[in-house]
């Protein structure tokens, strides 16, 4: 697999609400030209099975939800270091698996940077479409994601 520049990572469960916000932003970027280097994956739930992705990036935006406390639709940009204190549980569903991956890749060699961009949910519970306030935090997800490329380098 030839090495990605930078990969925008959205992960989440489609069928749990809003805990799927990470997969709907990507499904709406892969619509959006992007800077060349940039490549753009629907992690699903499965992020073992990102390892080498994640391992041959340079750079990895990801995007999931991010349950902390504030608003749904709340914007939040963190790095993986940010998420989990010694004694601290992970805000996400998937922020263990992701961590533990982002830490394997790391110790396997891997350098990404990782900055990731959570949305506070409202609802976690079946069902396929995201509530009024998280759909309409998309775009200024999209948007602070297109920041976060130019940032990098990527116009």
């Amino acid at each position: 697999m030839a090495q990605k520049n930078v990969i925008i990572l959205g992960v989440g469960n489609l069928i749990l609400k809003d805990e799927g916000v990470g997969v709907h932003v990507v499904k709406e970027m892969e619509n959006r030209e992007l800077p060349p280097g940039v490549e753009v994956i629907d992690g699903g739930t499965a992020t073992m099975d990102l390892l080498s992705i994640i391992h041959e990036s340079e750079k990895i935006i990801v995007i999931d939800a991010l349950t902390s406390g504030g608003e749904p639709g709340t914007i939040y940009r963190c790095l993986p270091e940010d998420l989990m204190g010694a004694d601290e549980r992970p805000l996400s569903l998937h922020q263990v698996d992701l961590l533990d991956v982002l830490l394997m890749a790391r110790q396997l060699g891997g350098h990404a940077s990782v900055v990731i961009i959570g949305i506070e949910p409202k609802e976690i519970s079946c069902g396929m479409e995201l509530t009024p306030e998280v759909k309409a935090a998309v775009p200024k997800v999209i948007k602070a994601t297109f920041k976060e490329l130019k940032g990098m380098g990527y116009a």
